[in-house]
Parts: C-alpha cells; sequence; structure tokens
C-alpha cells in the first residue's frame, strides 16, 4: 500500500481558477480532493478520543507553500500562544498566471495571530525561501528573523528595493546555536546546498522535536567523506518525532556527484576553450560562483560578472569574507576588450532563458558590450527548471547558429543539484531516524516517492505523512494526526506594485485574450431613436486577420444592426444594456461561426 496521503493533488494543468478574495486563486479541483482528506480525519475521530485532535492540546504544523509547487516555501509551527515560521519564499509565475510577476503564501490564517509570532527562520538566502520577505513581514507585525551571515546580508539588501518595507530585526545565528522562543527552543544546524550558509533547524517543543532541513544535498570531498555529515547524527541523538524533507530530487537513483567533480569539469572545459568563455548559471549558486571565478584566477583569466543579481550576490559574499580574489581578477564590462577573448570569463545569469536577463542581451545581440563570436564557449551549469525547458532550448539553438560551442549538464558532469537523490536521501533517514516522515519541498509524486524511501527505510506507512499546502498536522505525545481543518493557501500574487490586488476575473480576462484574443465593436446611436448613426466599426486583435476575413466582417456588422434594431423604441436606449446584449449575441454568433470565443468589447458612443 502506498504511504498514508490527504488528498490527491492538481496537476497544472487543472490550476483553472475560482474566487477566493482579492487576488487569490485556488485550485479547482482540490475542493473535491478535500473529501479524501476529510475522510482520514473522521475515521482518525472515531478511534482517537476528541481531546487529543484539539489544537490548543497539541502541536499544530501547516505548510503555507512549498507542496506541489517549486516555490513559494513557507510553514509555521504552532503551540498555545507561541508560532514560528520557516521560511517565507516566493514562486515564479506559471502558464496560466500570464502578467503576474511572483506567487506569495496566503497568510490570512496567520494575521489574526501575528502577536503570538515569536521568530522566523530562514534556512538559506534563495528567493524561493527569502522573497516573499518584503511583502509580508510588515503584515505579520515585523517578527524577529533567525538566520546566518550570509543570508542575513542578502534579505537586508533586498529590503532596502522597498522604500515602504518595515526595517528588520534580524538576529545572526551560528551551526550549534540555541534560541529560546515562547514555548519553543530552537537549535540551528549545517546543510549543504548551492549556496554559502544554508542550514536546517530542529523545534523543539513540549510534544516532541521538529527537524526541518530546508533545501540540502550530500557533498563529499575527493576521498569521498561526507560534510556536514556530525550535524545529521547530532541531529538524529536529540531525539526527532517529525521530520520535515526536501523532496524535490526524489525520483533521481543513486548519488550526487561532488562540486569538487564538477569543478574539476569546469575547470577541463576552460582549459580546451581557444575563445571567450560565458558561463550561465543562477545568480544565488554562490559557492559555483567562487569556485569558477578562482580556477579563471589560476589560469590568468579576468571574469567579468554580467547580471545586476548576480552583481551583488558576489559583492555581499566578498564583503563578507566568502570569496577572497587577488585585485583586478573581477573588472567591468568596459574593460573587456582590453584583453585577449583565451583570457575573457564572462558569468552571466539567464541560464534559464529568462527574456530579461543577462545572457538573453547577448544572445539578441541587444548586449551594449557583449556580442557573441565565432569560437565563444557557453557552459549552462545549472538544471533546467520544470516548464523553462522549450525556453532554454531555444536560446541554446540560437547560440549554436552564431558559431558558438555550447556544454550543458547533459553532455558532460558539470552542474551539481541543490537536492538530494534518493541514496543520499536514504543516509539522511539513517543518521536522524525520524519517528514520522513528512515529505515537502516538492511536487506530489516527488513526495510520495521520498516516502517511498522512508517505507525502505523502516519508518512504518502509518507514520508516512503525504499531505499538500494547507492540511493541518497535530503532533501530540503519542502520534501526528491530520485533521479535517484545511488553511486557506490560495495563490496571492504579485504584479508591479500591487500585492493581491489581481483578482479571479482579471486572470481570466488575461488568459482569454492569450488564447482566443478580442473584438472590439464601436456602435454609434442615436440617444432619442436608438438607431444606428453609421455602420459599425469593428477592431479585431489576436482573433483574425481582418483583410482576409472581410465576409465574417460583414456578418457581425449585420448581427449587430440586428440585435440594434430589435431593441424596443418606446424608451431612452440604455448603453449598458446595449453592451450586453453586443456581448452575449455577438460572442454567441461568432463562436457559431469559428468555434473560437473571443473577448467582445463594446463600445457605444451615443448622439
Amino acid at each position: 500500500m502506498p504511504p498514508k496521503t490527504s488528498r490527491k493533488t492538481a496537476s497544472r494543468q487543472d490550476r483553472h481558477i475560482r474566487k477566493q478574495g482579492s487576488g487569490q486563486i485556488l485550485s479547482a479541483s482540490r475542493k473535491a480532493a478535500h473529501a479524501h482528506t476529510k475522510k482520514q480525519a473522521d475515521l482518525k475521530r472515531s478511534a482517537k478520543d476528541e481531546k487529543t485532535l484539539r489544537p490548543e492540546d497539541a502541536v499544530r504544523i501547516v505548510n503555507l507553500g512549498g507542496l506541489d509547487e517549486i516555490g513559494r516555501n513557507m510553514s509555521y509551527i504552532e503551540y498555545k500562544d507561541d508560532i514560528v515560521i520557516i521560511d517565507m519564499g516566493f514562486q515564479f509565475p506559471e502558464e496560466d498566471t500570464p502578467g503576474i510577476d511572483y506567487i506569495i503564501p496566503n497568510i490570512d490564517d496567520l494575521k489574526p495571530k501575528k502577536d503570538k509570532i515569536r521568530a522566523v527562520v530562514i534556512t538559506h538566502g534563495h528567493y524561493d525561501h527569502i522573497g516573499a520577505i518584503p511583502y509580508l513581514m510588515g503584515k505579520l507585525g515585523n517578527p524577529t528573523i533567525y538566520t546566518l551571515k550570509l543570508t542575513k546580508a542578502i534579505i537586508e539588501r533586498r529590503q532596502e528595493e522597498f522604500i515602504n518595507a518595515p526595517k528588520l530585526n534580524i538576529i545572526e545565528v551560528k551551526y550549534g546555536d540555541k534560541k529560546k522562543v515562547g514555548a519553543f527552543e530552537l537549535d540551528f544546524f549545517g546543510v549543504e546546498h548551492t549556496i554559502p550558509d544554508s542550514m536546517g533547524v530542529v523545534v523543539k517543543t513540549p510534544l516532541g522535536n521538529i527537524a526541518h532541513f530546508g533545501d540540502f544535498h550530500l557533498d563529499r570531498s575527493n576521498d569521498g567523506k561526507i560534510y556536514h555529515v556530525g550535524e545529521m547524527e547530532r541531529v538524529g541523538k536529540m531525539g526527532i518525532d517529525v521530520l520535515m524533507m526536501d523532496s524535490t530530487n526524489a525520483l533521481v537513483q543513486g548519488t550526487g556527484i561532488s562540486e569538487y567533480e564538477v569543478v574539476e569539469n569546469i575547470e577541463k572545459l576552460f582549459l580546451e576553450a581557444n575563445g571567450r568563455i560565458i558561463i550561465a548559471t543562477f545568480s544565488s549558486m554562490l559557492t559555483r560562483i567562487g569556485e569558477m571565478i578562482r580556477i579563471a584566477e589560476k589560469l590568468g583569466k579576468k571574469v567579468i560578472i554580467n547580471g545586476r543579481s548576480m552583481k551583488q550576490n558576489v559583492q555581499i559574499a566578498e564583503t563578507l569574507g566568502y570569496f577572497k580574489f587577488k585585485s583586478g581578477t573581477i573588472i567591468s564590462v568596459q574593460e573587456m576588450n582590453k584583453h585577449k577573448p583565451e583570457k575573457v570569463l564572462i558569468i552571466s545569469t539567464g541560464a534559464q532563458g529568462e527574456p530579461n536577463a543577462g545572457l538573453m542581451r547577448i544572445v539578441n545581440g541587444d548586449h551594449k558590450f557583449i556580442q557573441i563570436q565565432k569560437g565563444d564557449t557557453f557552459i549552462f551549469s545549472s538544471s533546467v527548471v520544470p516548464g523553462n525547458e522549450r525556453s532554454v532550448q531555444t536560446l541554446t539553438d540560437n547560440i549554436a547558429r552564431q558559431g558558438a560551442k555550447v556544454y550543458n549538464s547533459k553532455l558532460i558532469d558539470i552542474h551539481k543539484s541543490g537536492h538530494a537523490p534518493q541514496e543520499d536521501i536514504k543516509i539522511v533517514l539513517d543518521k536522524v531516524k525520524p519517528k514520522f516522515l513528512v515529505p515537502v519541498h516538492a511536487y506530489y509524486h516527488m513526495r510520495f516517492v521520498a516516502g517511498e524511501l522512508g517505507k525502505q527505510m523502516g519508518i512504518p506507512e502509518k507514520n508516512i505523512k503525504i499531505i499538500d499546502n494547507g492540511v493541518e498536522m497535530l503532533l501530540t505525545k503519542d502520534d501526528l494526526e491530520i485533521t479535517d481543518r484545511e488553511i486557506d493557501t490560495s495563490y496571492v500574487m504579485i504584479d508591479g506594485l500591487g500585492v493581491g490586488d489581481v483578482e479571479e476575473v482579471v486572470l481570466r480576462d488575461r488568459l482569454m485574450l492569450a488564447e482566443e484574443g478580442m473584438i472590439v465593436i464601436i456602435a454609434t446611436l442615436n440617444r432619442k431613436t436608438g438607431k444606428l448613426m453609421k455602420n459599425p466599426d469593428i477592431i479585431s486583435r489576436g482573433f483574425i486577420y481582418m483583410r482576409d476575413n472581410q465576409q465574417l466582417l460583414k456578418d457581425i456588422r449585420a448581427k449587430i444592426k440586428s440585435i440594434v434594431n430589435r431593441i424596443p423604441r418606446h424608451q431612452q436606449v440604455e448603453s449598458d444594456y446595449v453592451k450586453a446584449l453586443f456581448r452575449e449575441q455577438v460572442g454567441q454568433f461568432v463562436f457559431k461561426k469559428t468555434h473560437r470565443r473571443p473577448m467582445i468589447l463594446p463600445v457605444i458612443i451615443e448622439i
């Protein structure tokens, strides 16, 4: 039998929308799936004393994001009058959220209890874990943040861009530090990830210990020794009741390659390249970026950082002492032509084919200083985020068409994922030995497979909880219960300066315009008689090419005239009434003719 699940998870294609208040979107399929959760909870209620399921007598664990998606990571732990939040990230928009900049967690459940929030723990500096801080901290009473040095600096630098956001109170911690916050004790431990200063936290509660690993992978030295293995063993000795574990790479078999091997392969490519080298990676992969600069320095190359966010992160890391380079190793892009092509390394953002990133400007010929030259070597030292495959392939093709060589992780091991594959997950489970396993940070299938790995490592099936965003779990002395209460985790969207002000109807209109186009009908009516004063004007955008569809336009005009002629003449024309008729009847007419549903925008001019 599979591990216990709370409900079925919606696919990306099922993420259609219904109103959940201002600017919030919820998967339609989740309403039906909630019945499975409720059935489980009802069965437990018949077998357990009702008292053990009351939130005030247990530790509540709720994920507000990060499940059934990549990003928007945020969860909280509550006991009586105390709450600890773990991470506060955003998610990049999806195909069915056109025009949206970011999607952030819904905190409606936390707002009434903001006075109870004792701490916000940030596990590392990636935006899927820190991106929502400027938008949410003020609404939550600006509680104290606990994090490591580099993450603190990245958060503070980004907060400066939001002039109306509150000044943050950030307490810097180190591995092994312990902090008492309300009824909880926080114990911070080290993990390996693609950015320095990554950590997990054990939240010690009166009813049990909850370990959250953030995002992690296992890295090894060149002799095969695992870094931070002592930290995992230390966590295991605490007696972990609940392990909330990153499951992003649970589908990947085997163990991960070491960062040492990646760096070794990148150095080989550097040595083989005859011209300039342009590397594309994530701006937050500071460990990798630092190694690339070190190799370039060793080979006598000059380094150019292309991309604002990457420049900022490198400057922060260098200021804090994580990077130590010789003066003159990093140069400005204006100085590039002073050096031979084979002595230049360019590290750029844009590995996912983002339209506004530095790499895309280079490839499209829009960069002021950098153009592709025949003999350039492009290295993609990053994985492709699900959903970006097509844009990355198009980007790669455009580079190759211009005569440059392209290498990626399919050809040679030049990228190590920031998330642990199957055998490494098993090592963590063996070291920590949790009583209950809650896979997090991934789509449903990945979390399901992580649950299967838990079973292989001896965790009883009933102790593996495959839940979804918003599902409430209650930790008691004896059990971890899934209740029938579901917290609202519908999407809150950032569009420009607006937070949560893009409502369901706005998204629906954007999708309709993108998929079906629009027809604008301009009708000039006599205010007294209601008759048309001239032939209606019709404008089409994204629907038909008007020059080649004159007959259809004539038919639409005839339909408009027919609608106007049937309006009673004994009363003054109501423009809103006429617009409604045009939208409904012209829309139906066009659908019969074309089997398409463009948006109908009527404009009534009364004379």
